[in-house]
């Protein structure tokens, strides 16, 4: 879950260098096709995370991929520091703003049943909502309200340090995105922020007349079978067993601002003087709908492919949902997209996914599916940024591409 520059996973990372590496692997038109994916060896596999996780400093990794030849994983340090524990597939660690593509299919969901409809305005459903009668559910969904994002409030990181344990409402932080002025008007920009999700939650609880865990579960983590995820009580800091802790350099606005970290706790993380801080329990319950479940990378990998695949909606539905997405930016030529709660992006001529990402204190985490050629790939960190302030799972992406497919070398090209 993060405010401002969440969605970095492609952008910051590998945007431009894949849009010039798409011409220079495009394979001749009269050649015979090459094979799209690696034979994934595990060992290989092993050995690119351990050295990455290393570079990054990171406690412990886990990345799990699924192809038509099977399931891969690798599983590189602790779950706690100070102690030998594993990550495995089944290990639960909070998932930040992967919670928005559930969310937002329980909104699409909503919108099957004709409970509700994408043009609506917010203001139908949530009183008080600035303009809110000029924004509709479906600027929500892509990014494109306007409004404020309230985890981007410099007080707002420093109360959560202040009181870890903290309950927040979901009208406590709307209170502090609308004492905020808009950012542009409805629907002229992106501008990826929390607000819109908690609405949604909101939204969610009224049309559906249930408390939004109670829908989640029986509306898509039942059906979908993801038997280790869930939604907490907004008092419930703790997370089942087995689980991983989180952690990260200095406060919590280094993961929701994006402030980028001093010279002296670099340094001091770098030479190793400084420790993590653990941030396993802070209350996630300023998160809610926009990025406070708990999964594994099992259940995530089950739930990208189903969602993607075509197994959650009708086939009208679906294909509202596909249709949704849009340039971020529209001077960014096969660039990043965003629909109602998922992204899109194109890595080479024949590897694309769609995904989405997750940061908080603590954790970090990918989530992607292509459908093109049957791959799931979930990637889970518990250290939120590197000392370099790197995001952790999000850096770990391109060399672990490069162990799926064939010909990318994204590794070079983002060094």
């Amino acid at each position: 879950m993060k405010g401002r520059g969440t969605q970095r996973l492609v952008s910051r990372l590998l945007a431009a260098e894949l849009v010039l590496g798409l011409t220079a692997i495009v394979p001749a038109t009269n050649a015979a096709p090459d094979p799209v994916l690696n034979s994934i060896d595990p060992l290989v596999l092993q050995s690119v995370v351990e050295a990455a996780t290393e570079d990054l400093a990171v406690p412990g990794a886990l990345v799990l991929v699924r192809t038509p030849q099977g399931e891969v994983t690798a599983a590189v340090g602790t779950t706690e520091l100070g102690a030998a524990s594993p990550p495995a597939a089944g290990t639960h660690f909070r998932i930040a703003s992967n919670t928005k593509p559930m969310t937002a299919a329980l909104i699409v969901l909503l919108a099957q049943d004709g409970r509700l409809r994408f043009s609506d305005p917010v203001s139908d459903y949530v009183p008080g909502v600035p303009n809110g009668e000029n924004i509709t559910i479906a600027e929500l969904l892509t990014m494109r309200s306007g409004l404020y994002g309230y985890t981007e409030d410099p007080a707002f990181a420093a109360v959560l340090d202040a009181d870890p344990g903290k309950v927040w409402t979901p009208q406590e932080v709307l209170d502090i995105a609308f004492a905020h002025p808009p950012q542009f008007p409805p629907g002229t920009s992106y501008e990826y922020n929390n607000t819109n999700y908690v609405l949604l939650g909101l939204i969610a609880e009224q049309v559906g007349g249930r408390p939004l865990a109670e829908q989640l579960q029986a509306r898509l983590f039942g059906p979908v079978g993801l038997n280790r995820t869930s939604l907490p009580a907004a008092a419930d800091a703790s997370l089942p067993a087995p689980y991983s802790h989180g952690y990260m350099y200095g406060g919590s606005s280094y993961a929701l601002v994006d402030d980028p970290y001093p010279p002296d706790l670099q340094a001091a993380a770098e030479a190793g003087t400084l420790a993590p801080r653990d941030y396993t329990h802070q209350n996630p319950s300023y998160a809610t709908a926009a990025g406070g479940a708990i999964s594994t990378a099992g259940d995530l990998a089950t739930w990208i492919k189903a969602l993607v695949s075509g197994a959650v909606f009708d086939a009208d539905h679906q294909q509202q949902w596909l249709d949704s997405l849009r340039d971020e930016d529209p001077d960014a030529v096969g660039g990043q997209q965003y629909g109602y709660g998922i992204s899109y992006q194109r890595f080479g001529p024949n590897a694309a996914m769609y995904y989405h990402g997750g940061e908080l204190p603590g954790f970090n985490s990918f989530m992607g599916y292509d459908p093109d050629n049957d791959v799931a790939l979930v990637i889970w960190t518990n250290l939120t940024l590197s000392p370099d302030h790197r995001t952790t799972a999000n850096a770990m992406l391109p060399a672990v591409l490069d162990e799926i497919y064939t010909g990318l070398h994204l590794t070079s090209q983002t060094r």
